[in-house]
C-alpha cells in the first residue's frame, strides 16, 4: 500500500492502515485485546457513545529518526492524559501499560506505512476509548472499547509555517468547572460551529478567552498558545479549562533547559496581547503555527514578529523541539520511545 502513496506531497488525511488495536471492557475487566483488520466499528444503535457522548481520545505521531529508527515522543504522557479524561467521564482505566503497548503493536504492524525521514511526513495514532453497550437513561455505560489506528499524515504546513490570523471567539469552548482539561470528544464538537464561522470569515483559527469573565485568553478548539515577550520570556496560559498540552509542557521545558530563557506559566489576560512581541499554537500535528495578528471588536493586535514568517524565538523553540523529536538533538529521558 505504501507504494501507492507520494510521501512528498501527502496531505493531512486518512488513509486507511492494514492493523489496528482493539480491546474490550465487560464485567469490570479489561480483555487481553490485540491487532485486527477490519477498520469497521459495529456498535448497538443505543450506544453509550452514540447516545451521550462518552468518548475521549489522544493523538500522536511515530516517525522515523535520522539514524533509521522509529520511534514515538512522549506516550506515556498520553496514556496519563487518556486515563485522566476517562476517569472524568466514568469510564475504566487501561491496565498499567497497556496504551504504551498498543500504539507500539500498532506502529509495528503497520511499519511500511511510517513515512520515509525528511520527507515532512508522519504515522499519525489515534488512540479512543467509547462507551458500547446500550443505554438509554442517562447514566454511564457498563461496557467500553479502547481501539488504536494510525494513518499516514503529511506535514501539517504546506510551504512553510506562515504566521496566521486568529478571531476572538463570540462563543466559549469549556464551562467553568467543565471539561475543557481533558480531551474529550464532546469538547471538540463544541468547537465545530465556532471554527466554521471563523473561516467564514477570513480567520484560520478562534481564540477562545475564559468563560466566567471573558477577560483572559484560554486556547484554540484544539492548541494551547504560546506567547513570547519583549525581553524573550516564554508565557503560557493557565486555566482549569485548558486542556494539558504535551507539546505546550515539552516547549516551556525546552525553553527553560535548552535555551536558558525564563518561562512563566499563569493567567494571561487579553489586555496584555499588545505586549508580546510572538505569539503562536502548539500541539501534536503542526508542533507550532506562530500568530500574526488577532482580530478583535476593537480592532486587530499585530505582532511585532509580522506576517511574514515565524518570529525568531518561536522558530528557535520549534526547530529545537523538533530536532529532539527526531534524535538530531539529544533528548531528556524518556522523551524519545523507540518502537524499531
Amino acid at each position: 500500500m505504501s507504494q501507492n502513496l507520494d510521501w512528498a506531497n501527502l496531505g493531512f488525511g486518512y488513509h486507511e492502515t492494514e492493523y489496528r488495536y482493539v480491546t474490550n471492557y465487560k464485567d469490570g475487566k479489561w480483555d487481553e485485546g490485540g491487532l485486527i483488520t477490519d477498520a469497521n466499528v459495529v456498535l448497538n444503535e443505543c450506544a453509550g457513545v452514540l447516545q451521550y457522548a462518552q468518548t475521549v481520545f489522544e493523538g500522536l505521531k511515530a516517525y522515523y529518526t535520522k539514524d533509521g529508527h522509529i520511534v514515538c515522543f512522549r506516550p506515556d504522557l498520553n496514556a496519563e492524559r487518556l486515563n485522566n479524561s476517562a476517569e472524568r467521564l466514568i469510564m475504566p482505566k487501561l491496565p498499567e501499560g497497556r496504551f504504551v503497548e498498543a500504539i507500539k503493536a500498532v506502529v509495528k504492524a503497520n511499519k511500511d506505512m511510517v513515512p520515509p525521514y525528511g520527507t515532512g511526513a508522519s504515522l499519525y495514532i489515534r488512540p479512543y476509548m467509547m462507551g458500547t453497550n446500550p443505554v438509554i437513561g442517562v447514566k454511564p455505560a457498563d461496557e467500553y472499547q479502547f481501539r488504536v489506528f494510525c494513518t499516514p499524515v503529511g506535514p501539517y504546513f504546506k510551504g512553510g509555517a506562515k504566521p496566521i490570523r486568529i478571531k476572538i471567539s463570540d462563543y466559549d469552548r469549556a464551562a467553568p468547572h467543565g471539561t475543557g482539561d481533558i480531551k474529550a470528544g464532546l469538547n471538540y464538537a463544541m468547537s465545530l460551529h465556532a471554527i466554521e464561522e471563523a473561516h467564514e470569515q477570513g480567520f484560520a483559527e478562534n481564540m477562545f478567552l475564559d468563560p466566567a469573565t471573558r477577560t483572559k485568553v484560554e486556547e484554540t478548539g484544539g492548541a494551547n498558545f504560546i506567547f513570547i515577550t519583549k525581553d524573550n520570556k516564554l508565557v503560557t496560559p493557565k486555566s482549569n479549562s485548558i486542556l494539558p498540552s504535551i507539546t505546550r509542557r515539552s516547549l516551556m521545558y525546552v525553553a527553560e533547559h535548552y535555551l536558558g530563557m525564563q518561562v512563566e506559566h499563569r493567567e494571561v489576560l487579553l489586555s496584555e496581547l499588545k505586549d508580546f512581541a510572538e505569539a503562536g499554537l502548539c500541539g501534536t500535528a503542526a508542533v507550532v503555527s506562530p500568530v500574526g495578528c488577532v482580530h478583535t471588536k476593537d480592532g486587530d493586535i499585530n505582532f511585532p514578529a509580522g506576517m511574514e514568517e515565524m518570529g525568531p524565538t518561536t522558530k528557535k523553540l520549534y526547530d529545537t523541539l523538533l530536532g529532539i523529536q527526531h534524535g538530531e538533538i539529544e533528548a531528556p529521558e524518556g522523551w524519545v520511545v523507540r518502537i524499531d
